[in-house]
């Protein structure tokens, strides 16, 4: 038997001793910890995927679904007139020469992909009308909620894809943004350029996942690599 102030002594030592290894031990499990949570919440996020390429359009499901009428395609307006120094087409509320151009080769990468069995509508903005004209080469019918970009325009846009039937709409940076906060794309990540093209399929369910976005001066790549 140690006498009661030796055996104090030790035991006071061994706590000294395990406080450490305890610490570490838990400092180990909060790190383990907000790793997992971490990947959880990278695993739930959206990556959206640049189809500036043909093997891009394959690989996304882009050809697939758009010939089951399976796809949402959201086309921010060109290039607008009253916050570019380049030459307008005329209405300052519109967009550039310059947008304009850029709209003809989404029409051109578009035909190329084919609209017999699309829905084409337009926001009712000057900007938006003019680019869906450039695009489609003809006026395109406009609806008041194509340009109501709120947390419930993903809902209506969902709730105006018939099926078997693909739907463009020519719309404004807001309202793809509020369709990728519903998709679950991270803020860094939330972004159009002027007559980019962000591709969202809709499955029978009604259940939505975004397919990847398409910038206007791509079209042309992957017009001339399906010549070759």
């Amino acid at each position: 038997m140690l006498p009661g102030t030796t055996r104090n002594t030790v035991l006071s030592a061994l706590k000294r001793q395990r406080l450490p290894a305890i610490r570490t031990m838990l400092i180990g499990l909060c790190v383990m910890l907000a790793l997992a949570t971490l990947t959880t919440w990278a695993a739930t996020r959206t990556r959206i995927v640049d189809l500036g390429s043909d093997n891009q359009m394959h690989s996304s499901g882009v050809y697939s679904e758009w010939s089951k009428g399976a796809v949402i395609v959201l086309i921010r307006h060109a290039e607008r007139c009253d916050r570019s120094s380049n030459t307008c087409l005329g209405d300052p509320t519109g967009i550039t020469v310059a947008g304009s151009q850029a709209a003809t080769d989404v029409g051109h990468g578009l035909q190329h992909l084919g609209l017999d069995s699309a829905k084409v509508l337009s926001s009712p903005q000057v900007r938006t009308r003019q680019t869906a004209h450039f695009i489609f080469g003809k006026a395109i019918s406009s609806e008041e909620w194509v340009q109501q970009c709120d947390q419930d325009f993903a809902k209506t846009a969902l709730a105006h894809k018939a099926p078997k039937h693909n739907l463009v709409l020519v719309t404004h940076s807001g309202c793809i943004d509020h369709m990728e906060r519903q998709l679950k794309v991270p803020g860094g990540q939330r972004s159009s350029d002027y007559a980019s093209a962000l591709f969202v399929s809709v499955a029978a369910n009604g259940k939505a996942r975004i397919l990847g976005q398409m910038n206007a001066s791509e079209w042309q790549k992957i017009l001339n690599s399906t010549r070759t």
